[in-house]
C-alpha cells in the first residue's frame, strides 16, 4: 500500500496538510483527501504534482 503526504505549495514540513493519504478525489477546484483511518481533509485548490512512489502530493492552495 502506498500512502502519501500532501503538502501545500511546496514540499516542506511546515506545509503538510495531511498525512497517510490513501485516496484523493477531485471535483472542480475541490480536492478531498482520505487518510488510512478514513478521516477526510477537503481544500480548495489544484494538483501541482503527485509522486506516488515517493509518497508526495503537492497542491496549490490558498
Amino acid at each position: 500500500m502506498c500512502l502519501s503526504t500532501v503538502y501545500k505549495n511546496e514540499k516542506q514540513s511546515e506545509n503538510i496538510l495531511c498525512q497517510y493519504v490513501a485516496a484523493i478525489t477531485a471535483e472542480g477546484d475541490t480536492l478531498t483527501f482520505v487518510d488510512v483511518m478514513g478521516e477526510t481533509t477537503t481544500i480548495t485548490g489544484r494538483l501541482l504534482q503527485a509522486d506516488l512512489t515517493a509518497g508526495t502530493v503537492i497542491v496549490a492552495a490558498e
